[in-house]
């Protein structure tokens, strides 16, 4: 997909700073900590989450994000971490690697921006491990009815300025159609507006298979 110049050089740092802000990586700090093992990254864009993993539980980081032009901001960041981390320039439909073949996948705040949500989360079935853990934290649609018809509202215009973020997306629903099974989903609202503020974490398992290919068809 061509960017144009906004997407490229202006867009990065908008994200860096607003994804950033002390409520978000307080969220972020919530999460990370518990990836382990080999850990595939979802979105990792500028680098943000490196500062929180918890080196002793880490082997390896592949981080998977089609936004090459923030790759040189996660790089500064990942000599500052001192981790092992391998970036790849593909978004998360098509994950280039085997089944079975993380620990753990680590996806913050990147739903939102991923094209097919669905396919994607399908993909990070498919390379986790037996066993092995998604890692979560996203912002979503909020439970109230007035403030999901402004994400509703607001959306379309709101993806164009910050690189086809979605307001309104379902979060638990996307969960539970690819496959997924949360026993300790938390949410609620950060400081600021509300319609952009929801927010959903946590950790999920592979559900039975007879769920997944029910969320494929």
């Amino acid at each position: 997909m061509t960017r144009n110049w906004y997407e490229r050089h202006v867009l990065p740092w908008l994200v860096d700073v607003a994804c950033g802000v002390r409520p978000v990586r307080r969220q972020r700090q919530k999460v990370v900590p518990l990836a382990r093992g080999r850990v595939l990254e979802i979105g990792i864009g500028t680098g943000l989450n490196l500062a929180h993993y918890d080196r002793s539980r880490v082997e390896q980081i592949v981080g998977l994000d089609p936004g090459l032009e923030m790759h040189p901001l996660a790089r500064r960041r990942i000599r500052r971490a001192g981790l092992e981390v391998e970036l790849v320039g593909l978004s998360a439909e098509r994950i280039p690697y085997d089944d079975d073949s993380f620990d753990t996948v680590l996806v913050t705040y990147a739903l939102c921006t991923i094209e097919d949500p669905r396919a994607a989360l399908r993909e990070m079935r498919r390379v986790l491990r037996p066993g092995g853990r998604l890692v979560f934290c996203e912002h979503g649609r909020a439970p109230e009815a007035s403030v999901r018809r402004w994400q509703d509202r607001l959306t379309p215009m709101w993806a164009r300025l910050a690189g086809g973020c979605h307001l309104n997306r379902d979060i638990p629903r996307l969960l539970q159609e690819a496959g997924f099974r949360s026993h300790d989903m938390q949410q609620m609202y950060l400081p600021g507006p509300r319609a952009l503020t929801f927010n959903y974490w946590g950790t999920a398992e592979k559900a039975s298979d007879s769920i997944g290919s029910a969320g494929r068809s």
